[in-house]
């Protein structure tokens, strides 16, 4: 019988992750657990996972810098699950490489659907040519992306957003339609994830992200991918 996606949880509290197990393998997921930092990342170098699923206060260490740590080396699709709500976190864990953040507590269909989400984002390589704007080349098919000859290292949620901007280049393209496009229907006001990653394609893209060449702001509305020089 063929095995479904393997999930890495990472959190310090036992009954936590049993909960999860329990949930994720009812969904069709294997699950592996580590219980600190230095055996996320233990698991993550050793035994790559098709997805985690990551707490943010770690006894040796925060899920922040699990994350930044994580994202030097491998696009793994990352799940922040904590009880921490405020946005101001949610923002440094997405700035730090987080593809999603879910909120204690949580439903388990919705947790089922976020790690679906990030997987088929993370998997969906298309059959579509590539795209070429100015020097900037945008290859749909194999999610790979250069400017200028020069490959340039997107994690799946920045390439994704690049590629709804990308098949829509030239046009407006509103915050709702990105957030639906990329996160799914149930998303339509949190801005705040695409203000995160298109800072992030901003710094890998332009040669000067403050007078960007590429990805223009229309402001309280949306954003726009051309070369404007």
């Amino acid at each position: 019988m063929s095995q479904g996606p393997r999930v890495l949880v990472v959190d310090d509290e036992p009954q936590i992750v049993r909960g999860l197990r329990v949930v994720l393998r009812n969904a069709g997921f294997e699950v592996d657990a580590a219980g600190t930092k230095e055996e996320a990342l233990d698991a993550l170098s050793h035994r790559p996972p098709d997805a985690v699923l990551l707490d943010l206060v770690l006894p040796d260490g925060s899920g922040v810098d699990v994350c930044r740590q994580v994202r030097e080396w491998s696009r793994v699709p990352i799940v922040v699950v904590s009880a921490v709500g405020d946005e101001r976190e949610k923002v440094r864990a997405l700035d730090a490489g987080a593809d999603d953040y879910v909120t204690k507590p949580f439903g388990s269909q919705e947790l089922a659907a976020r790690l679906r989400a990030v997987l088929r984002r993370a998997s969906d390589s298309g059959s579509e040519p590539a795209i070429e704007i100015g020097d900037l080349v945008i290859d749909l098919a194999d999610r790979r992306v250069s400017r200028g000859g020069e490959q340039i290292h997107l994690t799946p949620i920045e390439f994704d957003l690049l590629r709804v901007l990308a098949q829509n280049r030239g046009r407006l393209v509103t915050h709702r339609q990105l957030l639906h496009e990329v996160w799914g229907p149930s998303y339509g006001d949190e801005t705040h994830y695409l203000r995160v990653h298109v800072a992030h394609i901003r710094r890998k893209l332009e040669v000067d992200p403050a007078r960007p060449r590429y990805l223009i702001t229309e402001p309280g509305v949306g954003y726009r991918l051309y070369d404007v020089t």
